[in-house]
């Protein structure tokens, strides 16, 4: 069992100061799920590793996904076998041993239309889906009838459906999960950076050597030397490409993905529900006390860092899951909507739900490894092809991936503790929910929470605005979780951004009072957070009342953002960012 690494201003300092000063196996550019998983792959086969994000952990794609580990039933019906056989043998690993304490099972209502061929064609694909990729986590699934189906999920109208299946996936927090991935990789040695982009690649002939880095905070720069390069920035991979001087053996376009965030009492159900749309599926899947509703699949031209849902998008999502409901959505039901890019592997479609959703890995150039496309659900399978591929550019004997086996921090302990939480409750002074709560978001690393309150019990209360959370959580996320700014704790390490009705503003300024002081913020620092914040929300609030994504874009761009980046459309010669 390792121990875990804080992640705070100590360590980020220690970790810039070796970036420039030693030679690294492997250096990972991107921060999203992938490249989180293939900094842990490399760290984990022995490899000296660094690992650089532009923005937050997680700032993109990696935030916004379904939040779904999951083998995908429309690829089933597209007869991908190998990618649902894959896709599920990830889904019983985490579930069973990576990460039990992140990844949790959640019940999917299939409605049935009436057709006469169709319940014995979607109970077929559901029997290959309970046991194609082995592992019995989940239950299988079972059959209803149009009542049984109504008591679980009393909100559908009766007339839109004439029975149903009941099954399940998985899901999780993405962001948290992210996190928590690239928290393992620096506990097993990796140097793990938010905040550093990648200004240049350095090359010796046509051999990628190294990176000229930036420290987004500071301004400063440094050399980092490697062996190999892995290009982990999902819908930025042509950038990177391009910075290596090569044209890539792949190309990447952006798929638009948008969710919205309604509370749980907007729709009276039991279970998660997935709908059959002209185009793909919809899903309105459980999350805590709210519902995430979605998704859309739109080409995405513009800016890259913050895609902006638009009011078409939303009408989309409400038009069809108001056509089950007895009582409709409104927009003024929506707490939540974010807008996440998938990296979809190029082709001859203009559609981008017919654009592939299967991974490739490129060895583009000597030193300089691509990795793009997949699943969230495959991270770790993505992350173990790249370092294989990384394997001709670092040499000697290395290991193959030992990531089966690795369990995620958080995860050693974690079912004893469920088994012990009434004794946790009472020690910590908190209802056992409370405790429930924290236990599935930091499985045994909620120890360091507990210590961290120990001398000020009043980090046990609350977060204004947004109480399902409490200030020990925030005050967490700058001491172990390399959080730096105000929206990285309101947005990723914790969902308060899409989970209230404010959006989080009315949490904003007693969070950044309360983590001001370990971060070296002064008076003036905390307003510009705060303002910044509010100004965020407010243009993602403006540009989800327009039609097209030209005018939404340029509201959302119209706030200013915390990290001094050059906007991705403008300059992509200066970008290095993750998903």
């Amino acid at each position: 069992m390792t121990t875990p690494v804080r992640l705070d201003g100590d360590y980020r300092a220690r970790s810039w100061a070796r970036l420039g000063s030693k030679h690294f196996d492997v250096l990972v550019i991107g921060g999203g799920v992938t490249g989180a998983g293939a900094a842990l792959d490399a760290a984990t086969r022995g490899l000296s590793t660094a690992l650089v994000e532009q923005r937050d952990f997680a700032s993109g794609t990696s935030s916004r996904s379904s939040k779904l580990f999951h083998g995908g039933l429309r690829y089933l019906e597209q007869m991908n076998f190998d990618l649902v056989r894959e896709a599920l043998r990830e889904r019983e690993l985490m579930l069973s041993r990576i990460a039990p304490h992140l990844v949790r099972p959640v019940p999917f209502l299939y409605p049935l239309k009436g057709r006469v061929w169709e319940r014995p064609y979607v109970t077929a694909g559901l029997t290959l889906y309970d046991t194609i990729g082995g592992g019995r986590s989940v239950p299988r699934h079972r059959q209803l009838t149009r009542t049984g189906a109504l008591k679980l999920a009393p909100a559908l109208r009766s007339d839109s459906l004439t029975g149903g299946l009941l099954y399940y996936d998985a899901q999780a927090d993405d962001a948290r999960h992210t996190l928590t991935t690239v928290r393992t990789a620096a506990a097993y040695g990796a140097t793990v950076l938010s905040s550093v982009r990648v200004v240049d690649l350095v090359r010796a002939g046509e051999r990628v050597v190294g990176a000229v880095v930036e420290d987004v905070e500071t301004g400063e720069r440094t050399e980092v030397s490697t062996s190999v390069v892995v290009n982990a920035t999902g819908v930025w991979t042509d950038d990177i490409q391009a910075m290596a001087g090569g044209r890539g053996r792949f190309h990447v376009r952006a798929s638009k993905g948008v969710h919205v965030v309604v509370a749980r009492d907007r729709i009276n159900s039991e279970t998660g529900l997935i709908l059959r749309t002209e185009k793909s599926v919809l899903f309105v899947i459980p999350w805590g006390t709210h519902w995430i509703v979605g998704t859309t699949d739109t080409d995405w031209e513009l800016d890259r860092a913050h895609p902006a849902a638009t009011r078409a998008d939303i009408d989309y999502i409400l038009g069809h899951i108001n056509a089950v409901l007895k009582v409709p959505l409104t927009p003024a039901d929506i707490q939540g909507v974010y807008a996440g890019l998938r990296p979809l592997l190029s082709g001859e479609s203009e559609d981008t739900s017919q654009l592939s959703r299967e991974h490739a890995v490129a060895r583009s150039q000597p030193g300089l490894v691509s990795i793009a496309g997949g699943k969230y659900t495959t991270y770790r399978v993505m992350a173990a092809d790249a370092i294989d591929a990384a394997r001709q550019d670092i040499g000697g004997d290395v290991s193959d991936s030992v990531t089966e086996d690795i369990p995620l921090s958080g995860a050693e302990g974690y079912v004893a503790l469920v088994n012990q939480i009434d004794r946790l409750a009472r020690h910590q002074g908190l209802p056992v929910w409370r405790v429930t709560h924290l236990l599935e978001r930091y499985g045994s690393l909620v120890h360091e929470l507990f210590a961290l309150a120990e001398s000020d019990r009043s980090l046990y209360e609350p977060l204004p605005g947004a109480e399902e959370y409490l200030k020990v959580e925030a005050l967490y996320a700058v001491t172990h979780e390399a959080a730096l700014h105000l929206d990285d704790i309101l947005t990723r390490r914790t969902r308060i951004s899409i989970e209230t009705p404010s959006r989080g503003v009315d949490s904003a300024r007693a969070v950044a009072e309360l983590v001001g002081p370990v971060l070296g913020w002064d008076a003036e620092r905390v307003e510009s957070e705060v303002a910044a914040y509010a100004a965020r929300v407010d243009a993602e609030l403006e540009s989800q009342k327009e039609l097209v994504d030209s005018e939404a874009n340029a509201e959302r761009l119209s706030a200013p953002d915390a990290r001094r980046i050059p906007v991705s459309r403008d300059q992509p010669e200066e970008l290095a960012a993750g998903d």
